[in-house]
This record gives structure tokens, C-alpha cells and sequence, in this order.
């Protein structure tokens, strides 16, 4: 037996406690996607071409030369994979807008484009479910790239221009909208490390698309504001917790000052307007240029930020590069070989509302890669089933230690196209048969449905009383 178990049943449940917070009506549960992801026609009705679609057409850059065409055919097919959301009873559905579907590069408005989303906002609003907006899911618009991309300054400010038509035409039926997501993988696996889209790979240059990331963000954010005075607005971050691989000093130190460069170099400049010191004095010659007021701008208030959580890193000190990573061999991995480590996830969410005067939180991704097979139109994905129910208890146990978390997003509603890994792994709730786009809804999915009927029968059963050490605390009282 693995360390989760293989006992197989007829139907997965999800075992959150009867007195769980995350029973309550008022926690939101979502699935999320993105555009480049699962929308294809990569040329249709004047899109302009994304940094994505150059970079996965580029030999090598992409597992098995996949491209963003025709991915899951969502731009035609959006109506079926809508009904499909309202099918799984979920509060919410996370998407995000394409840069280059909605704006020509002269600045003015794709009409086309922009109707595509109040189709889809329309549609949501008629199935009662909220719409959370990314203005940012790593699209950016080539032209912009070729001009410097987020090296250049310049285009934090474009990316404002973007976002002031976004939400005047569009932003009048946002639940929520988030500015930018996950800025460490747009700077440092497209700038740091080459893996992603624009493929560069100096760490320098890493740096300074994180700082034109968070300003173009802060920039956003004063447009939010004026534009949707009304809509929670806030950011999207990626983080996971380093682990020293021993408890000697130099592997404890070592795993401290790369997670601070990764998961504290983002929320820092956020909630406290600076970067965070010991990272700048460790690699002085990659601080990046910050102008005056810049840290004003970024650390604008947000009303929430997302935490996307996969997986931790486990680590020890090296000596020639400062750090190596480790795989544990006795934990189970995913099919992408992330290993499943849900206390990673409730560390995590406690760790930062230690550290920080947070506002909510909200899981906007969580998830796994597994390998799903499709039997008799039917996908028993156990694995996926089980680090759900492990990763919905984790942030159950964290808002017991009184983090604020308001909701959970499973990533991703459908299988879709996975950056450098291309179509090969699957992330989805949703089974994608890409040959002819069938889509069947996988046991993940089925025990969502569930588990959003158990709450919606235990909140009509009777009202609904969340125990007492569920309550936030303050940082003083942990």
C-alpha cells in the first residue's frame, strides 16, 4: 500500500468534518481554467498572436511539438463546457480573459473578442454561478514581446491600458478579478529559467519581469478601482514550501533564503511595500532597477490574494550552486512527478498568516496530473480523488488555526494544454478526448457534485454553526 492508500470504491466522498467551515454556504467552491490552455482558434476573429503561440511552435520547446491549436476547442464549444460547470453545482468558475483576443495592437478594441466573454459572463449569470476574472493568465500579446516583453518598463503600462478596457467593458459582471497570476512563472520560467514562454534564461532578467509584473499589477489595481469600485480585486501567487532535506544549519538556511526568493519575494512588496532583504543581500548584482514610487504602486491594497499550491520542493545546501533539490522516494508522486504533500499546503496558508496582516485568501488552483485512463466512457481517477479530499482537510485545518481562506478552486475543470508539457498531462476533472473534444466527467468530478450536495442538504437541514476555534485569530493569539 502507498501512502494515501488504493482502496477503490463505487463513489468517492470527500471526508471534510460535519462542523467545517468549508460546509458553510458562504465558502466559495470553484473550478478554474485559462484561456491559451483550452480555447484554440488561435486565429479566429482577429486574435493577434500570443508569446505562447510562437514559443510552443518553436522546435523543442514543447513536448511533442503541441501547440495552443486546437487545445480543448473551448472559443467553439464554451456553451457545452459552461452547462458542464452548472452540472457540477459549483459557487463559481475561474477563466481568464486573452490579451491578444480583445485588443489590436494600435490599442483599440477587438469588438469580437471582447463578445466571446460577455457571452460566456452572460451565460454564467444565467446559471447563477460567480465569475472570477485573470486579466493575466500569461498570454501577452507578441508584439509586446518583441518590443521587450516584461523587461521593458513600458509595458507594465500597457498592460494598464489592457486593463482599463477590460473592466469598462466587461467588469460590470465580475465577482472578482484578479490582475495577474502567478507572476513567478511568467518571470522566472520565461525570463530565469527558458522553460516557458519567451524562453530566456538569465536570472537577472528574471528579476526585473517580476518587478514589471507586480507594477503593472499595482498599476491595474488603481484602474480596478476607478472601473469596479464595487468588484473584490486582488492577485494570483504560486507558492510552496521549501524543505531543508536535514536539519543541519546550512540546508535549514540555505531552504529558507530560496523560499523566501520564490514564495516572499511576491506577497512581501505586496502587503509591506519592499523586497525582501536577505534575498537582495544574498544576490545583490540581480536586485532589479525599482524606481521611485514603484513600491507605493505595487503595495496598493488588494481584498484578496490567491494561492495556487501544488507541491513542496525538499532541498539541501550545495555548495557550488547553493542549493540542490531532493525527490523523496517513500511519498507518492503525481504523473508530472510532483510529489503529494497536502501539509504543505495548511503549513503554508498558517506560515503566511503568521508572517503577514493578510486579507482573505483563496485557493485559486490546486490539483494533480494524474494518469487517467478511460474505460467504458468512464475514468476512475482514484489518485486525483484522494489529493482532493487530502487538500480540501489541509485548508480545512488551516482556517481551524484561523487563516482566512473564503474559497477553493480544483484545477483544472478540463484537460487542457499543459505549457512545456503540452497535451501529455492531465490536469482535469473533466476527461478531453482531443481527436474528437468528447468531453466525460471523471470521478473527481462526481465527488465535487457530491460533496456540493452534502452541503447544500446540511445547510437547508439546519442552520449552520461553525465551531469556535474556526474563527480568524490574530497572529498574536497562534
Amino acid at each position: 500500500m502507498n501512502v494515501m492508500g488504493e482502496c477503490k470504491m463505487a463513489e468517492f466522498e470527500f471526508g471534510l468534518p460535519p462542523e467545517s467551515r468549508m460546509l458553510s454556504p458562504d465558502f466559495t467552491y470553484g473550478v478554474a481554467t485559462a484561456s491559451f490552455q483550452i480555447e484554440g482558434s488561435t486565429k479566429a476573429d482577429g486574435r493577434l498572436q500570443s508569446i505562447w503561440d510562437k514559443f510552443s511552435a518553436t522546435p523543442g520547446k514543447v513536448k511533442n511539438g503541441d501547440t495552443g491549436e486546437p487545445a480543448c476547442d473551448h472559443y467553439q464549444r464554451w456553451q457545452g463546457d459552461l452547462d458542464i460547470v452548472n452540472n457540477l453545482k459549483v459557487d463559481a468558475y475561474r477563466f481568464s480573459i486573452a490579451w491578444p483576443r480583445v485588443m489590436h495592437e494600435d490599442g483599440s478594441t477587438n469588438q469580437k473578442g471582447l463578445d466571446f466573454y460577455r457571452k460566456i459572463l452572460d451565460r454564467l449569470a444565467d446559471n447563477g454561478i460567480q465569475p472570477h476574472v485573470t486579466l493575466y493568465h500569461w498570454d501577452l500579446p507578441q508584439y509586446l514581446e518583441d518590443r521587450g516583453g516584461w523587461l521593458n518598463r513600458d509595458i507594465a503600462f500597457r498592460f494598464q491600458d489592457y486593463a482599463d478596457l477590460v473592466t469598462r467593458e466587461l467588469g460590470d459582471q465580475f465577482h472578482s478579478c484578479a490582475t495577474i497570476n502567478e507572476p513567478w512563472c511568467s518571470a522566472f520560467l520565461g525570463y530565469g529559467y527558458g522553460v516557458h514562454a519567451p524562453g530566456l534564461n538569465n536570472i537577472r532578467f528574471a528579476k526585473q519581469a517580476a518587478h514589471h509584473l507586480l507594477l503593472a499589477h499595482g498599476l491595474g489595481m488603481d484602474v480596478l478601482r476607478t472601473n469596479l469600485p464595487d468588484v473584490k480585486s486582488g492577485i494570483v501567487l504560486n507558492m510552496g514550501p521549501m524543505t531543508p532535506k536535514s536539519e543541519r544549519y546550512d540546508d535549514f538556511i540555505s531552504a529558507k533564503i530560496a523560499e523566501a526568493g520564490g514564495n516572499h519575494w511576491f506577497i512581501e512588496p505586496l502587503i509591506e511595500g519592499r523586497y525582501p532583504h536577505i534575498v537582495n543581500r544574498y544576490e545583490p548584482d540581480k536586485t532589479p532597477l525599482v524606481l521611485d514610487g514603484d513600491m507605493e504602486l505595487i503595495s496598493r491594497p488588494v481584498d484578496f490574494i490567491g494561492i495556487n499550491y501544488y507541491t513542496r520542493n525538499i532541498s539541501s545546501y550545495d555548495q557550488e550552486n547553493f542549493l540542490k533539490i531532493h525527490k523523496n522516494d517513500t511519498a507518492e508522486h503525481t504523473d508530472i512527478g510532483w510529489e503529494i504533500y497536502p501539509d504543505g499546503l495548511r503549513d503554508l496558508l498558517v506560515d503566511l498568516h503568521r508572517n503577514y496582516e493578510l486579507p482573505p485568501l483563496m485557493v485559486t488552483e490546486n490539483g494533480a496530473a494524474c494518469a487517467d485512463v478511460l474505460e467504458n466512457d468512464e475514468v476512475w481517477d482514484d489518485q486525483r480523488c484522494r489529493y482532493f479530499d487530502l487538500h480540501l482537510n489541509a485548508v480545512h485545518q488551516a482556517i481551524e488555526q484561523g487563516v482566512n481562506i473564503t474559497g477553493y478552486f480544483a484545477w483544472s475543470l478540463l484537460d487542457n494544454f499543459e505549457w512545456a508539457e503540452g497535451y501529455e498531462k492531465r490536469f482535469g476533472l473533466v476527461h478531453v478526448n482531443y481527436e474528437t473534444q468528447k468531453r466525460t466527467l471523471k470521478e473527481s468530478a462526481k465527488a465535487f457534485r457530491r460533496l456540493m450536495q452534502t452541503r447544500k442538504e446540511q445547510s437547508e437541514g439546519s442552520s449552520f454553526h461553525a465551531t469556535t476555534n474556526s474563527q480568524p485569530l490574530t497572529s498574536q493569539q497562534l
